[in-house]
């Protein structure tokens, strides 16, 4: 009996695990992955801030940091505007394979402050219709409690949307930060596209 109780013992706690504990392997990302078959980037009417075509299209073959919004920028958005350009630049020889995006949902005047401290950051101006309907938010959200500006989205250098960073994960929280910038770093390595 005790030979028995010893050679059954992996298979009883096994099916202990799974059954009653359910644990939570293989998750090692922080941002939530997103199937790009469901969120192909629409066709839109996007242009640079002086009024010539632009798509995300120009910026195939390197990762983008995409971050939604309008030219009203606020502290939260600053504060996502700076932890990219912080994520880019803690890439080290890799932050050439990253771009960031900003992409204007109206057509008002944006702050020249905003746009100096920006430098680098690739702004677009694009139909807020439009992003609304292609950019997926948290699953089981209410009404209006989460928006596309408080996310900043990956798209990998195929041009294939597939990561969204959680509501305040691109912001002024170091550990967050941390988390991102591990995330990205990851797919660097991984990706080898260069």
């Amino acid at each position: 009996m005790a030979v028995l109780a010893v050679c059954a013992a992996p298979l009883i706690a096994s099916y202990f695990m799974y059954y009653v504990v359910k644990p939570k392997g293989g998750v090692t990302n922080y941002g939530t992955l997103i199937d790009p078959r469901l969120y192909p980037i629409p066709p839109m009417a996007s242009t640079t801030l002086d009024g010539k075509p632009a798509t995300l299209d120009n910026y195939k073959g390197k990762w983008i940091m995409l971050k939604v919004g309008p030219s009203e920028c606020l502290q939260e958005c600053q504060d996502q505007l700076f932890a990219m350009r912080q994520l880019r630049k803690m890439q080290g020889k890799e932050m050439e394979r990253v771009e960031r995006v900003w992409m204007i949902t109206d057509n008002e005047p944006l702050d020249t402050v905003l746009m100096r401290v920006n430098d680098g950051t690739r702004m677009l101006r694009a139909p807020a219709a439009v992003i609304d309907k292609w950019l997926p938010l948290e699953q089981g959200a209410g009404a209006g409690a989460d928006k596309v500006s408080d996310h900043v989205y990956l798209i990998d250098p195929l041009g294939n949307l597939m990561m969204r960073f959680p509501k305040g994960a691109v912001s002024s929280d170091t550990e967050k930060v941390r988390k991102v910038h591990k995330d990205l770093a990851k797919l660097l390595k991984a990706s080898g596209i260069g």
